[in-house]
């Protein structure tokens, strides 16, 4: 016999994809959706379809964005590059208010112990916009 019903057991199943999330938090967050009135988890349904069909990578960057470009590439300072490791870390570096160039998301880093090369980083199209002229300095942000 089961100990969740069908719909439970799936929902769980879901949250439990997340990184960071056990089969315990899910069960949680399963049953908080429970508790939720149908407009609230309607809410938090649209947010996901939302963020799914319209935040997208800017064609420089890499970064999170609505638009082809996002408001960093299209504002700042191009002369120097951050170099991140993925969006999460400019969201981090943003939060400074101190930094006023732009980035680069490589979306990963060079790991051949997993088999991930550098062609299977951003690191061409870093390369491209320095042959480009931009970036006449560029910092490295990720962990050694």
């Amino acid at each position: 016999m089961e100990i969740f019903i069908e719909p439970i057991g799936k929902l769980i199943n879901e949250f439990s994809k997340l990184p960071g999330v056990g089969k315990k938090t899910a069960q949680r967050y399963a049953y908080k959706i429970i508790d939720m009135s149908e407009a609230d988890a309607r809410a938090f349904a649209d947010a996901i379809i939302g963020v799914k069909r319209k935040v997208k990578y800017c064609k420089v960057c890499g970064n999170f964005t609505e638009e082809d470009t996002c408001a960093v590439c299209r504002e700042r300072d191009r002369s120097v590059i951050c170099v991140v490791k993925e969006p999460k870390d400019v969201a981090a570096i943003e939060k400074l208010h101190e930094f006023k160039g732009v980035y680069h998301v490589l979306h990963g880093v060079i790991d051949p112990l997993s088999g991930v090369g550098p062609n299977d980083i951003r690191l061409k199209e870093l390369l491209a916009r320095i042959a480009e002229g931009e970036g006449k300095e560029v910092i490295v942000a990720t962990n050694p």
